[in-house]
């Protein structure tokens, strides 16, 4: 099973739940101005956003990637993961809603969202999302 795991990262908290998932899962590491793969390469994808402005997605890099990539999302299993400082994961709500609607099947049923710095329990929580992601069932 191919595996890829891209992410944004403004204060690297993402980057490194990103990291923590990458490991666990045995996959492929991108930041999102990396990638420069095909999806359709890979048999499951995490995503990684950290929240920005008003809990939404970062903007300049992150939000156009994602947006082109909900075409090709149709019947994946994906896993979707980020850090905030603030709010309440509403931005992971709505972006869980949104690949859903793209027809994605989300590891778990929801994204995996941190406040700030991973601690140990945080990165205990990304090394088992990113051994669910290659779980074959």
């Amino acid at each position: 099973m191919k595996t890829a795991v891209i992410y944004w990262s403004s204060t690297g908290n993402t980057e490194a739940m990103a990291k923590a998932i990458a490991e666990a899962a045995g996959a492929e590491l991108f930041a999102v101005s990396e990638f420069k793969g095909k999806l359709s390469d890979y048999d499951r994808i995490a995503f990684g956003c950290s929240a920005m402005g008003a809990e939404e997605l970062d903007d300049t890099e992150f939000e156009p990637f994602f947006a082109s990539a909900e075409k090709e999302l149709s019947g994946k299993k994906i896993a979707l993961f980020g850090s905030y400082g603030w709010g309440d994961g509403e931005w992971m709500r709505n972006w869980v809603e949104r690949a859903k609607s793209a027809g994605a099947e989300i590891i778990g049923g929801e994204g995996l969202i941190i406040q700030e710095a991973p601690d140990a329990d945080g990165l205990a929580k990304c090394g088992k999302l990113g051994k669910a992601l290659t779980d074959q069932t």
